[in-house]
């Protein structure tokens, strides 16, 4: 963690603007991982959680009647 900033999920979601679920939602689709901290609370890279806010947003299958 040598320079990189590090962030607890609270403080994750105001820096990047979002709600701290959206943060849990990102860790459990793979689009960030810890990389410190506690399993309680784990810290993020500030520069992960800003190419996760960029990545594209998942889109539901539309189901047709068969």
């Amino acid at each position: 963690m040598d320079g990189m900033r590090v962030l607890p999920a609270d403080l994750a979601a105001l820096a990047t603007g979002v709600q701290p679920a959206t943060i849990r939602d990102w860790r459990r689709r793979g689009l960030i991982k810890p990389v410190g901290g506690t399993p309680r609370r784990p810290l993020y890279a500030l520069a992960d959680l800003h190419a996760a806010k960029q990545a594209p947003k998942p889109r539901r299958q539309l189901q047709t009647a068969a």
